[in-house]
């Protein structure tokens, strides 16, 4: 099995993203990365409690959001933590969209006052925007909404952090700090022989001993094996989507490889709702290639 050769998982497999930051044995990584991502923004969160990620909601439309993580901390802050491997179309709109949930969610019957607890969405995304070029050494994004005069921020309980991971590009000696750690481990983790110099804090050392290959039961490891096979699929899809796009009209191309990648995803038996949210596709469009 070619995974083998290799010292720890892929986090960019959903298989992965759930075992290093959704599960509870690794909820202190969560929590930390979280930490490190919001310095300044929110006060340091000390515990999280795992939520349904299925929102069950008024409309048939309500039903079918669902999101990779959700989770909610002791002071009631509520988080959307999302890998996403493919660019999508209205990504932005979909994040926004998704947001609405945990507001949703805070509403009290009777009398009620309108206070909200905060709300973070984390987009840990594996591709980059189409819509800011002129900033290529940029890759994280916090976003809130603010003054468009003043620029100052209006309204301070809605956050959106977005890291385009494929732009950073700092090497193991250019880590200044520890959001830069956390970022280097996600992006490279499967490319790593052993815990890298400068990586000996104790929820380093948690992450890469849950991240080890050897470490997984055998069910695990057929689980992670098939994760693995769907995220090279799609990656390799793309990549060739995209290179045939240039010489052939770039949206015709990446057109043509979402709906190739839909049609291996079906076939690998991933349900209706999934392949239209990793390929950006509606539910109705997936469900016509069938």
């Amino acid at each position: 099995m070619e995974y083998l050769k290799e010292k720890y998982i892929n986090f960019f497999t959903d298989f992965g993203f759930k075992k290093l930051f959704g599960s509870e044995p690794s909820k202190d990584c969560l929590i930390d990365f979280l930490n490190s991502l919001l310095e300044g923004m929110e006060e340091p969160i000390k515990e999280l409690q795992f939520r349904k990620s299925e929102n069950i909601g008024a409309s048939e439309i309500d039903r079918r959001a669902i999101f990779d993580l959700y989770c909610v901390s002791e002071t009631g802050s509520r988080f959307i933590v999302e890998l996403q491997k493919a660019k999508q179309k209205f990504f932005k709109d979909r994040s926004v969209f998704y947001s609405t949930f945990p507001i949703q969610e805070q509403a009290k019957k009777g009398d009620w006052n309108f206070k909200l607890d905060a709300v973070y969405t984390i987009g840990i995304l594996d591709f980059v925007f189409e819509d800011d070029s002129d900033t290529p050494e940029k890759y994280l994004y916090n976003v809130k909404l603010s003054e468009l005069d003043s620029h100052e921020v209006f309204y301070d309980k809605l956050t959106f952090v977005y890291i385009e991971m494929p732009r950073f590009k700092k090497s193991l000696s250019e880590l200044k700090t520890h959001q830069d750690k956390w970022i280097y481990a996600l992006k490279n983790l499967s490319n790593l022989t052993g815990v890298p110099e400068g990586f000996r804090e104790d929820v380093f050392l948690k992450f890469f001993d849950i991240a080890e290959i050897a470490q997984l039961d055998p069910v695990e490891r057929d689980s992670y094996e098939d994760s693995l096979k769907v995220y090279r699929d799609l990656k390799n899809t793309i990549d060739t989507a995209l290179e045939e796009g240039w010489e052939g009209g770039l949206e015709k191309g990446r057109a043509e490889g979402i709906v190739t990648v839909a049609k291996n995803l079906l076939e690998s038996g991933m349900s209706l709702e999934n392949v239209a949210k990793m390929t950006g596709l509606s539910v109705d469009e997936v469900n016509q290639l069938l």
